[in-house]
């Protein structure tokens, strides 16, 4: 199958073939597979951004670069959050291997991203990335105003699972000058931390 009509199944109404296509072209890429996919993340067509996004997360660390400089430099909105998600997707189909630091400071600078939607999608990708994304993660929670913001961290740092994330949710939940809402992020989100301490340690 050529690479067009690869590209082309990603549309496809059908989630398996779109699957299929999907590893095809990470297996087969070339030098224009990335910017390719990478230029779909504007589609109006959301299975097929949604399709690129994880192409580009199947394809790893290679695409990394690229998606960052869509996340910083795009004037679309919709193109900088799909490239949030695709780093995220890119963590988890490679939870073993440290994400490229140039992935994580894209995604710290992302966060403070005028929009909601690229800024939240930034701090939910950090959180797939584990212990290496907790410095960046607990700087931008003191360092922001911005309360959904440090709802999303508070929420993220309960996915990273690291022991250190007790100690900076439990301070935030206890602390006064806070936002109220946050405290009981932090406090539903201490909870959450717990399991998943609890099922790395049974692993």
């Amino acid at each position: 199958m050529t690479t067009d009509a690869l590209f082309e199944q990603l549309k496809h109404p059908n989630p398996h073939m779109r699957d299929r296509a999907m590893f095809e072209i990470a297996d087969s890429r070339d030098e224009n597979t990335i910017s390719r996919l990478v230029d779909i993340l504007d589609d109006q067509d959301v299975t097929y951004r949604r399709a690129a996004v994880k192409a580009l997360g199947a394809i790893g660390e290679d695409a990394v670069p690229s998606v960052v400089d869509a996340l910083l430099n795009s004037e679309n909105v919709t193109v900088r959050g799909s490239a949030a998600k695709a780093l995220a997707q890119i963590a988890i189909n490679y939870p073993d291997l440290p994400f490229p630091e140039v992935g994580l400071q894209g995604l710290k600078a992302a966060i403070n991203d005028a929009n909601p939607v690229v800024h939240i999608a930034a701090v939910m990708a950090l959180g797939q990335m584990g212990s290496s994304a907790f410095e960046i993660l607990v700087e931008s929670l003191n360092t922001t105003d911005n309360v959904a913001v440090q709802v999303a961290i508070v929420s993220a740092l309960a996915s990273v699972g690291d022991r250190r994330c007790v100690e900076v949710l439990t301070t935030f939940a206890n602390d006064e000058a806070v936002d109220s809402y946050v405290r009981e992020s932090a406090t539903s989100s201490l909870s959450r931390l717990d399991l998943v301490m609890n099922y790395k340690r049974a692993e």
